[in-house]
């Protein structure tokens, strides 16, 4: 399998993708898919396959579980493509996704990238519980967007941030519940939807600090190496990287920083990306991609891998 010389870019999702049975199939037929499970509940210290061929929803979408379990389903897909692709541009991951995206470009091993989403996951589940909140803000324009979180915030005298730019159409806030709540109701005003993530606390935002200062820690005990296959397009500034120390930076300040997928997506395209392969669950970002380029790219395409069968879409 191949794409047009220096056409394709990979993507790997977030959080929200997961859904029941995912990897299994890949898991079951290759043995070093069914490794990165093993190392994935090592890791963790949780039974994932269990959680995540057999568990209901609840399960599934605690985060200590999730993390880790995401990655490495995007990682098996990875490995079992790798050998079929060529003419990457790039490599981009949505939040938790930047972990494999890490690990798919070179930059990290896959041992470290499962056991950081593990140590990820633990501390994102052990910062929940407090006056953090987050809501996907759809129907308003980036004005419309900012000006809502600016009244909000001084009108509740609360933090309140735009922590996901995933398309013109589409942001995330993060902040103090009382922000996200009066937010909402501004956005209600403006003929905008406002749905409540359930999530655990504010990512993306300033109140992740402590959490953030935790991992940066393993992050800088773990570092980062040049990329061997292409560089990885950060979720901080929405740019290509490759030297190592400079993405070190990039991947510390994530948990506290915004995600600009617009200019990802815009990066990678400018970059030659015309094809966009999402590994993993749902096609998530391959529907952001094609929401993010319809207006500059006639010839893009996007398509989702969720398991080994669906590969065949990324065929020249």
């Amino acid at each position: 399998m191949s794409a047009t010389r220096n056409s394709l870019a990979i993507l790997f999702p977030g959080q929200g993708s997961q859904e029941r049975g995912m990897g299994r199939t890949l898991a079951e037929a290759s043995s070093e898919a069914a490794e990165l499970w093993q190392l994935a509940e090592k890791a963790s210290g949780l039974p994932l396959r269990e959680i995540y061929w057999e568990g209901d929803d609840a399960a599934m979408a605690d985060t200590r579980a999730l993390q880790p379990a995401m990655t490495a389903v995007g990682l098996g897909l990875w490995f079992y493509l790798r050998p079929r692709l060529s003419g990457i541009v790039g490599f981009a991951g949505h939040s938790l996704g930047e972990y494999a995206a890490l690990t798919a470009s070179g930059m990290l091993e896959a041992g470290q990238a499962l056991a950081l989403t593990s140590l990820r996951g633990r501390l994102m589940a052990e910062a929940g519980g407090g006056d953090g909140a987050m809501a996907a803000v759809l129907k308003l324009s980036l004005e419309a967007v900012e000006d809502v979180v600016r009244e909000a915030g001084e009108a509740a005298g609360r933090l309140l941030v735009v922590a996901n730019y995933n398309s013109p159409g589409q942001f995330v806030l993060s902040g103090d519940k009382a922000a996200i709540e009066a937010a909402a109701a501004l956005v209600k005003e403006r003929k905008g939807r406002a749905v409540p993530l359930a999530v655990s606390g504010a990512f993306h935002s300033p109140l992740m600090a402590e959490p953030a200062a935790e991992l940066e820690k393993a992050l800088r005990k773990a570092g980062l190496r040049a990329p061997s296959v292409a560089p990885v397009y950060f979720n901080v500034t929405g740019a290509a990287e490759a030297d190592a120390d400079k993405g070190l930076e990039r991947i510390c300040r994530q948990m506290t920083s915004q995600v600009r997928w617009i200019d990802t997506m815009a990066n990678l395209h400018a970059a030659g990306a015309r094809t966009f392969a999402e590994l993993g669950p749902k096609g998530v970002l391959a529907k952001l991609a094609t929401v993010n380029l319809k207006d500059v790219c006639d010839g893009c395409t996007a398509v989702g891998v969720p398991d080994p069968a669906a590969a065949a879409a990324l065929e020249a």
